[in-house]
Parts: C-alpha cells; structure tokens; sequence
C-alpha cells in the first residue's frame, strides 16, 4: 500500500529526547521503518520546523519524510501551529492530487485535522491515533481553559470523521469511547520496541551503591520522578540514577532538577541520586541494562515505551498503574505495578524485589518474552496494516454505497424522460 503518515509536530529525523522530542517521534520512525520492511510505500509529513532542512529525505530504512511548510521554520506550541492548519492542508491536497495515497495515518489531534480536510476530496480512509486524548488530560488537571475546550471539539470531530480509530492501550481506548466515538471503529495496537537495540546483555555496570535503580524520562513533574526519590529514602544502599533532559540545557541548573535535589536533600539521599542529564539513544540500552529495577512512576499518561525497553533488556521494573503502562506490564510476572501517587507502595516493591533474586530473575526473563512476542515493531505494523486494510475496504464500501444510492435516485428521473 502506499501509506502516508501525518505527524505534524514530530519529526521521525529527530533525535529522540532532543529539542522535547519523546515517545511519539520514536513511534512514528519505529512505524514508517517496519511497514517500509514489509513492503509498504511509506511518506511520513511533518511541519518544517527549521529553514535549512530540505523538503524531502529519503531515509537509509526505506521511508521518505517530506518536511511541509505551514507557518514560520521555528518550533511552535499546537496553539500557535493550528492558526497554519490551512498552510498544511493546501499542501498535503495537492501532493495527494498528484499521487493519491491509500491510507492516511494520523498522529495526534493536529494531524488528524490537517489529515481528514486533506483526504476528504479524494475519498481516502484515514486512520487516527491520539497518543494523548483532551479528556484524559482535564481528568489529569494538566489542562483547562479555551485552549483545552478546543482541542476537545476537533478531537471528538476528527474521531466521528476518520474510518478507523487506533488506540495504543486499552486506558486509550476507553477515552475514545468516552467521545462518543462508534465503538465498531476502534481497534486497539500498542507501539512497539526497537529488539535489535533494546536486548540483554553483559558489560561494566558502575555504580556507586551495591543496588542501583534507573528511571528515564524528561524532567517535568508528571513525570513522577519524586515518587521514586521519596521511595528511595526507604531503601538502603540503593542509587538512583535520572536519565532525561529538562527544559534547560544545563541539567542542574533546571527547576524540576533542582527541585527534586532539594527533596533528596531534605529526605537525606542528596548523595545517592545522580542526574544523567539526555542520553543519546543508541546508549540508552547499556544505561538500562545497568540497574537492577527501571522504576517507571508517570503521574498520568504514559506510552509505556521505557517499561517496554527494559523488559526487552531483561530488566525488572516497577510501575505505576497508568496509561500504556498497564498493558505493558504484567503486575507479578513481568513486572511490579503500584499505585500512582504512593512512595510507600513503591518503596514496598523495591525493598521486595532487591530482598529477592529468584523473583528478579523469573520478572526478567518473563518481561523479555513479553516485549518480544507482542511488542516487536514487526507484529505491531502487521497488525496496523491489516486495519489499514479494513479502513480501505470499509471506504470503498462506502463510497460504492453513496454512489449507488444516488443512481437510484436519479434513475426515476431518467426513466420519466
């Protein structure tokens, strides 16, 4: 098929973790390189955010990323990108005039309006995924006010209008259902992990403290960082090692760093943390396979993607009950799920697992397996593109319905003559 993929404001080329670019650009490069290896044509369009970049690249793992102009080359907030929504429909209507795509694959509620205007002319399905819904947010309170109540409208617009919703998790899921979107539309296919990069293996583990706990994320405070930092003055001769990059570049000089120092401090821990500040990648795996549990502890919402390249490293992990993370993990087999918003429930789960070698073991081994029987980006765009197939079928029903329709109802005019 030929597939285009709509992430307006993640960029498959970025690095992740660079310039806040998180688990969405991953997914979306993870995606474009496994249906391209399946023999699909894959187009990925994205916002040009920088003026030296050219129009289109095409990528050493198949897929070509076309960089549209809409609004000024710059980094913009969906606030400000929406007033150039236009901009980039224009463009994407005539590209797709020119070569019309199969299917159309939305990433986020800015994508997904930009994707049902383009597509509406030339009959083509789109497909939608959220990766983050309005009414989970609110729920979250992370997000109030004009601007929220908005993205609520095109988001339920864009579900009622698209022929398939494809959530990542079920917790997703039932925020679609929550729109009022028919539930005969949703289908539900978790992102995927890298297990050519993300995979077991032996190597120096420096340390500080015989036991070593790994947590990975941007440094902002629903990333639940304190949990573990106050879960950490519960266990002994335990360090903490915070992997992610804050809104500034200097990582002791951020707020939330400073912030959670100055906690550490007052919980008498401050040595026992080291902020690792952004770590490329491709490094990412020998970082993980370094601890011996990857605490996972989002306040909210969260893809999962970190639990998921522990598992696939064959590293234990704690978790808080939330978003992608509770399909993710197994709760006592290939992996700890807690609460959210309880140290103590974390501290209880670390405290066992460290006190327990055997069930670290039989979490790793377990977690391995699981990250490679369902989360291999290959079964993921397999699964993808057989709702693909669906949401092309289901179209052409549609469209031959319509068309049908109206030749009935023209016939007794003609017939009249």
């Amino acid at each position: 098929m030929r597939i285009a993929l709509v992430s307006e404001h993640a960029s498959p080329l970025t690095e992740p973790g660079a310039s806040g670019a998180g688990s969405l650009t991953l997914h979306v490069a993870g995606l474009a390189t496994a249906l391209s290896a399946l023999g699909h044509h894959v187009v990925v369009y994205t916002r040009r955010d920088h003026p030296h970049v050219p129009q289109r690249v095409r990528t050493a793992d198949g897929y070509e990323v076309v960089h549209v102009p809409a609004g000024p080359a710059t980094k913009l907030s969906g606030e400000e990108v929406l007033a150039y929504i236009g901009d980039f429909v224009g463009f994407l209507k005539l590209t797709w005039k020119a070569r019309r795509p199969d299917v159309v694959y939305a990433h986020g509620w800015l994508s997904g309006i930009a994707a049902v205007l383009s597509a509406r002319d030339i009959a083509v399905p789109v497909v939608q995924t959220y990766h983050s819904v309005g009414t989970a947010q609110r729920q979250d309170h992370r997000a109030s006010g004009p601007a929220s109540t908005k993205r609520l409208a095109v988001e339920r617009l864009v579900g009622h209008e698209v022929t398939r919703v494809v959530a990542l998790c079920s917790t997703e899921a039932r925020a679609v259902l929550g729109m009022g979107i028919d539930r005969s539309k949703l289908a539900v296919v978790p992102r995927g992990v890298d297990l050519d990069l993300f995979a077991p293996g032996r190597g120096p583990v420096p340390r500080n403290r015989p036991r070593k706990i790994v947590s990975v994320g941007r440094l902002v405070p629903h990333k639940g960082f304190d949990a573990v930092v106050r879960a950490l003055s519960t266990v002994d001769e335990v360090e903490l090692v915070i992997a992610g990059a804050g809104a500034q570049g200097d990582v002791y000089g951020d707020p939330e760093t400073k912030r959670l120092l100055a906690l550490a401090r007052s919980l008498g821990v401050g040595d026992r943390i080291v902020f690792a500040g952004h770590v490329p990648y491709v490094e990412l795996p020998v970082l993980l396979r370094s601890a011996d549990v990857v605490a996972c502890t989002p306040r909210d919402q969260s893809s999962g993607g970190v639990a998921l390249e522990a598992m696939a490293c064959g590293v234990p992990v704690v978790a808080t009950a939330v978003g992608g993370l509770v399909d993710a993990v197994v709760d006592g087999l290939t992996g700890v799920l807690v609460p959210q918003g309880k140290p103590d429930a974390i501290g209880k789960a670390l405290r066992a697992l460290f006190a327990d070698a055997t069930q670290r073991e039989l979490l790793s081994v377990a977690g391995h397996d699981r990250a490679h029987a369902r989360y291999s980006w290959r079964r993921v765009a397999a699964d993808l593109a057989r709702n693909y197939s669906t949401a092309v079928d289901h179209r052409s029903s549609f469209v031959d319905g319509r068309t049908a329709t109206r030749g009935n109802a023209l016939a007794p005019q003609r017939d009249s003559r």
